[in-house]
């Protein structure tokens, strides 16, 4: 068994397989939109510019490109050694593809999930092989964090947690082990908040920008919650709570209006160019931010 399977050709996705085309593995990146397919390798290309720009990587956009394959059926995977899911925060859509990807790859397989919040005990009931499921949750933006969040559930093997690790240290990864629960540490912590942060801007107690500042100025936080929950996309953030809300029964994770407004305006955060705060797009996909959003602040 050789190279790296990615299912999934969105934002994470495309930011997994070039993690691991820049540290040298074949890469078959799967996703069954046609769309999401033919827009992946611009974006990837795209992605290692920036990386060559920000002195994180010495490759020509072309070279790690080449190691990267685009299909659409998960029976490509067949070979993989390693796969990692990175398809939409919604337990059923990861149950249908952990279930395929059970009946093509071998059994030595990893799968490793990208989830946001969904426990990994959970994930790996849908599969035949519980101890080689295992959690990966890369952060957004994949190409430029030095750390993942690694989630070991009690049915993960230690060869599965010491093959994970020694992936992720190919690409200069550092594996931050935790255990399993629903949204782990992260994203236990980081959803309340950004509900919270939300919260906030919906009744009129301040508009975005000062949320952030808040956050940045007094507390030293690289971004604020609204910023970063820009970065990952309020769909997912949507998504990740409703998640949460199903697996811990705490209603304080049922979504605000304001989030759930903004989704259903397709105002999705960077990726679309509005969220709490408005982008424009330079230099391969950077978002620059313009304006933030106020609620009778």
């Amino acid at each position: 068994m050789t190279g790296v399977g990615i299912v999934g050709a969105g934002t994470m996705g495309v930011g997994v397989a070039q993690c691991a085309a820049e540290a040298g593995h074949q890469v078959v990146v799967v996703d069954s939109d046609p769309a999401a397919l033919a827009a992946g390798p611009v974006r990837l290309r795209d992605g290692i510019r920036m990386s060559r720009l920000l002195g994180r990587t010495p490759l020509e956009p072309k070279g790690a490109a080449e190691r990267v394959r685009w299909v659409r059926d998960p029976a490509e995977l067949h070979e993989a050694g390693f796969v990692v899911e990175c398809v939409r925060e919604r337990i059923p859509v990861k149950e249908a593809v952990l279930r395929r990807l059970d009946e093509v790859c071998p059994p030595e397989t990893v799968f490793a999930s990208c989830t946001s919040a969904v426990p990994i005990t959970l994930l790996a009931s849908y599969t035949n092989r519980p101890d080689r499921v295992i959690g990966t949750h890369f952060m957004n933006p994949a190409p430029l964090k030095d750390a993942v969040e690694v989630i070991r559930s009690p049915l993960t093997g230690a060869e599965t947690l010491r093959r994970t690790t020694e992936l992720l240290g190919t690409m200069g990864k550092e594996a931050i082990v935790v255990g399993d629960a629903p949204g782990f540490v992260s994203n236990r912590v980081l959803m309340a908040t950004v509900n919270d942060a939300a919260r906030v801007v919906q009744e009129g107690t301040a508009d975005a920008a000062a949320v952030d500042r808040i956050f940045q100025e007094c507390f030293g936080h690289a971004m604020g919650p609204l910023r970063t929950a820009d970065l990952i996309g309020l769909d997912t953030v949507v998504d990740s709570l409703h998640v949460l809300l199903e697996c811990t029964g705490d209603k304080g994770f049922e979504p605000c209006e304001l989030l759930a407004e903004l989704v259903a305006e397709g105002r999705t955060g960077r990726k679309s160019g509005r969220g709490f705060h408005t982008y424009r797009t330079i230099q391969a996909g950077n978002p620059v931010p313009l304006h933030n959003l106020s609620r009778g602040a």
